[in-house]
């Protein structure tokens, strides 16, 4: 897990903010499911949380949601903030065995990491959205739970796809050439 956090991790936490702020209008409705959609962000949030882990992770899942909802729907779907911190947790946690840092993402690596993204987004939008939902809204049960099955789905697919993309893409590139360093 990574557990050192510097000026790296606050700059990753802006960015990150800010780009997941900017996803929240980019999605593909799931019609026949109300308010889930195929969303770049959450695709984004695993990268960003495999590159930087669990702290940056969570507060990006956490404030940007917070604020695309605050943005773009006037006001905040805490049931559903929640998950995405949990999401960006679960997977930051093993950010090191990734190792998109450090230029190791490989295939070994993109499989855990697509084995921990499918456990993470189980958990958020399976049980802890749903459960929110009923505790925080008193929505159905049956209503919260198909919306978080469906959620969890376009979630998969997205992460498994473009986040896989992003991480491997970066490791090797941009982890062997970043910009962000200590002067002397």
């Amino acid at each position: 897990m990574k557990t050192k956090f510097g000026i790296k991790e606050v700059v990753a936490i802006g960015i990150g903010t800010a780009l997941f702020v900017a996803l929240t209008e980019f999605q593909i409705p799931l019609g026949f499911i109300p308010n889930t959609a195929l969303q770049p962000r959450a695709a984004l949030l695993a990268f960003f949380a495999a590159v930087f882990g669990p702290i940056v992770g969570g507060a990006i899942g956490f404030i940007g949601h917070a604020l695309g909802d605050a943005l773009f729907y006037g006001s905040v779907w805490w049931s559903w903030v929640v998950p995405e911190l949990v999401f960006g947790v679960i997977v930051g946690v093993f950010a090191n065995k990734f190792a998109v840092r450090e230029g190791g993402f490989d295939g070994k690596a993109a499989v855990l990491f697509n084995i921990v993204q499918v456990i993470g987004n189980a958990v958020a939008w399976i049980a802890v959205a749903p459960l929110l939902d009923i505790v925080i809204y008193a929505e159905p049960a049956n209503k919260v739970f198909a919306q978080g099955f469906w959620a969890f789905l376009g979630n998969i697919i997205i992460a498994g796809i473009l986040g896989t993309l992003l991480a491997a893409g970066y490791s090797k590139v941009g982890a062997k050439s970043s910009s962000l360093s200590k002067e002397d």
